[in-house]
């Protein structure tokens, strides 16, 4: 465990810690080489410096983000209006977290991706990977 996230984690109320753990162990276990670190505040997960998927605090709770989530076709994820492809879950409670769906999103995401690296040099425009 990258010791940064784990200060993160840590940093959370018991409640969102256990949320946190969890989210943090099972992207681990099910994308073991890709490269992890807190980026703009909040842990975030990479393959090939593309960031696929983080977490962070919001209010409502502790809201699980796939940066190329949009075209996972899953109901479960919320997909944002914007200009990015991103979908995103919010848990409040770490039974909330089912361990099967989350794997198979992961899977999703390590084949599903955006271009977000490159995303400044494209001066915006999204290009997806293949």
């Amino acid at each position: 465990m990258n010791m940064d996230i784990q200060t993160y984690n840590d940093s959370q109320s018991a409640l969102e810690r256990q949320i946190c753990n969890i989210l943090s162990a099972e992207i681990n276990r099910n994308l073991p080489k890709a490269e992890n670190k807190i980026w703009h505040a909040h842990p975030v997960w990479f393959i090939n410096e593309n960031p696929i998927v983080g977490y962070s605090k919001l209010k409502s709770g502790i809201r699980l983000m796939f940066w190329s989530g949009s075209d996972f076709d899953e109901a479960e994820l919320k997909i944002n209006t914007g200009k990015f492809k991103d979908a995103a879950i919010t848990y409040t409670a770490p039974e909330q977290i089912n361990i099967e769906d989350l794997a198979r999103w992961i899977e999703k995401s390590k084949v599903i991706q955006w271009d977000y690296k490159n995303l400044v040099k494209r001066k915006g425009v999204l290009i997806r990977i293949e």
